[in-house]
């Protein structure tokens, strides 16, 4: 099997997502495959502008931002044993993982 598979993470809080592409790299050159990455995408910032009062001081606002955090792999040369220790990984909540072959 010399199929590519791509891995993408995405979370909240940027060392969730370091923590756990460390994890995935560990593991996958463990069974012998070859590791390109990872590479940080594009941080997707998402703001949000709320009145601090109801009624009276309309120019009083409050601004909350939310990250999202990306970070992308390529697996080249992988075997079943390479999928297989994959699926056994155990990440932590909070992160989202995508994985293509």
């Amino acid at each position: 099997m010399s199929q590519r598979i791509r891995i993408k993470l995405k979370s909240y809080d940027h060392n969730l997502v370091d923590k756990s592409a460390e994890k995935i790299v560990k593991a996958v050159k463990q069974t012998g495959a070859v590791v390109s990455g990872p590479i940080p995408l594009p941080t997707h910032k998402k703001v949000f502008t709320v009145n601090r009062s109801t009624f009276v001081n309309k120019k009083s606002r409050e601004q909350f931002e939310l990250n999202t955090f990306k970070r992308l792999m390529d697996v080249y040369n992988s075997s079943s044993k390479t999928i297989d220790s994959l699926m056994k990984l155990e990440l932590p909540s909070g992160v989202e993982v995508e994985i293509k072959v």
